[in-house]
C-alpha cells in the first residue's frame, strides 16, 4: 500500500494561493485564462502550477469544486423538499443558471456531458452525473419522467438550454421557459 505524504507547509500555501488566484482569473476571463498569468499572480513559477495542477482542466475543476459541491447539495435539498419531478426541474434550473453565472463552469460541465466512455471523466462529471441520476431515478419512479431518459440525456439537454438562453439574451432570462418546454416533452 502506498502511503500519501501530507503537503509541506510551503507547498500547501502555494496550492491555496494558486486556487485563489485561479478562481479570480476564471471569473474574469473564463476557462481560457492564462495559466502563466495565474502562476505569476500567485507568486510562483509555471512549474509549481503544473506540479499541483497538471492540466487546465484539473485547475479549473479544483477552482470550481465548491460551486459543484453546492450544486450537489442543492440536488439533495430539492429531493428532500419537493416531489421528484419538481425537484429535478428545479435542480436543472440551478444547473443552467450556474452554467451562465460562473464563467468557466460551462466548459467544465462539458466533461459531464461526454459519452462517458472516456477514462477522462472528471470528478466534476461524476458529481454532476450522480446528482442527475438520483433525481432522474426518483422522477421515473414517480412517473413524471420517461423511462428511456438517462441522466446523461438530461445533462446534455440542460447544457443546451443554458446555451439557448445565453444566445437569446445572454442573461439566462429564458432558462425557466426553455426548461418548461423541455420537461413537457420528457414526461411519459
Amino acid at each position: 500500500m502506498t502511503q500519501v505524504r501530507p503537503m509541506r507547509a510551503d507547498a500547501r500555501r502555494n496550492y491555496e494561493r494558486l486556487l485563489k488566484v485561479a478562481v479570480e482569473a476564471f471569473a474574469e476571463h473564463g476557462e481560457n485564462a492564462s495559466l502563466d498569468d495565474i502562476a505569476k499572480r500567485a507568486g510562483v513559477g509555471s512549474g509549481t502550477l503544473y506540479r499541483h495542477f497538471p492540466t487546465r482542466q484539473a485547475l479549473l475543476e479544483a477552482a470550481l469544486a465548491d460551486r459543484l459541491e453546492g450544486l450537489a447539495a442543492k440536488a439533495d435539498e430539492f429531493a428532500a423538499e419537493l416531489a421528484p419531478g419538481a425537484a429535478l426541474t428545479e435542480w436543472l434550473n440551478e444547473l443552467c443558471v450556474a452554467t451562465l453565472q460562473v464563467r468557466g463552469l460551462k466548459a467544465l460541465l462539458g466533461s459531464a456531458v461526454t459519452d462517458g466512455s472516456s477514462a477522462m471523466l472528471t470528478a466534476c462529471g461524476t458529481t454532476v452525473r450522480g446528482s442527475a441520476t438520483r433525481l432522474a431515478d426518483a422522477a421515473k419512479a414517480e412517473g413524471t419522467l420517461r423511462e428511456d431518459i438517462e441522466a446523461i440525456d438530461l445533462l446534455r439537454l440542460a447544457h443546451g438550454v443554458a446555451t439557448a438562453s445565453e444566445l437569446a439574451n445572454g442573461q439566462g432570462k429564458q432558462i425557466r421557459r426553455y426548461l418548461e418546454l423541455l420537461t413537457e416533452g420528457l414526461r411519459p
